[in-house]
């Protein structure tokens, strides 16, 4: 990374400026507690809603602001973004005409409206914008990505991923009607809440040429956006895959199966990867199953690692996606929404 070490620009995070988190909900209270656990001492917070800033008032190592434009103010270097998804944008170009850096949660946004601007405004004052698909630091995930480097399975041909769990158990604390996953009017639904899955899968397999989904509500659960989808994505270089996700399934599943013509690779994010060589006729397994919050430190690790840089770097070389990503990620998700509505395939 141009020389800095995650390392070395976690130990200077005591003279790093300020970071402000936008949105103390589930996401944005685990960003403030790994932020403090970094080392960060100058950490703001602002939430709307009076309840979750009660909650910051009770940390003394954060300082709640009584304004995103008080918190902006301040100056701070990074502003993360962790609002439900309709405001995501206008908040990131907020932040970046201030002069900061950001980095918004999943998905970029629920529409594609203000997003090229917001990413021209980016680059036009040498702001660089990130998104949170987290799940590309998982250690898991990570080795499967080496082990397709390294051609482990040869050419993959196909891909598989699936997420699933019972909206309900997301967030235990909340009533899951209030969440912004129940409410299409916030950017909820499954498609654009697990859009994760679209993230690696193109991180793994290649750019995403068309797709053809099926998705609607099929639960009792109460909430007017999708609960169940079911993509297949042709991608580049013809290789064939096929994403299912869900808020509906009781317990929860995260995996993914990657067939190459030399061997199958699979991740399963309880258990670890396990991977098949044909030449041998052997299966090979890894146990890797780190504590689900060091991937959200890693990310906030390599985070800061690119934006204490001389110059910011604009292409980390880091599993970290930029806001290119998440715009190609989202075209991606609103094309499904679309290919559900029309029941036919779509290019993007």
């Amino acid at each position: 990374m141009r020389g800095v070490h995650q390392a070395e620009a976690v130990e200077s995070c005591k003279a790093f400026m300020p970071v402000l988190v936008i949105g103390c909900g589930s996401i944005g209270q685990r960003h403030l507690r790994n932020l403090r656990a970094l080392g960060l001492t100058d950490v703001l917070a602002y939430d709307p809603l009076p309840a979750r800033m009660d909650r910051v008032v009770e940390d003394p190592q954060v300082i709640p602001v009584p304004s995103i434009e008080d918190g902006l103010h301040r100056r701070p270097q990074v502003v993360l973004v962790c609002t439900p998804p309709n405001s995501h944008t206008p908040l990131a170009l907020q932040a970046v005409t201030a002069g900061c850096h950001v980095f918004v949660e999943k998905p970029l946004a629920d529409k594609l409206d203000g997003v090229d601007a917001l990413l021209a405004e980016g680059a036009r004052r040498g702001r660089n914008i990130y998104v949170g698909y987290n799940l590309r630091f998982h250690a898991g995930l990570l080795r499967t990505k080496q082990l397709l480097d390294e051609g482990a399975i040869g050419h993959v041909m196909s891909i598989r991923a699936e997420m699933g769990q019972y909206l309900p158990d997301w967030r235990p604390a909340q009533d899951y009607r209030e969440s912004y996953t129940a409410s299409a009017a916030k950017g909820g639904g499954i498609i654009l809440d697990a859009s994760h899955e679209i993230d690696y899968v193109r991180w793994l397999g290649g750019e995403v040429e068309r797709v053809y989904c099926a998705a609607g509500k099929i639960s009792a659960l109460e909430l007017d956006a999708e609960d169940a989808a079911e993509m297949t994505l042709w991608l580049r270089g013809n290789v064939l895959a096929q994403i299912h996700m869900d808020c509906i399934q009781r317990g929860y599943a995260r995996n993914c199966k990657l067939i190459g013509d030399k061997g199958t690779l699979i991740w399963d994010f309880k258990t670890g990867v396990r991977y098949y060589d044909a030449e041998v006729n052997r299966w090979y397994e890894e146990s890797i199953v780190p504590d689900p919050n060091e991937m959200y430190l890693q990310e906030l690790r390599c985070l800061l690692a690119c934006v204490q840089a001389e110059p910011p770097l604009r292409d980390p070389v880091s599993p970290l996606a930029d806001g290119r990503t998440g715009r190609r990620v989202l075209e991606i998700a609103l094309a499904s929404k679309q290919s559900a509505r029309e029941r036919r395939e779509v290019p993007v």
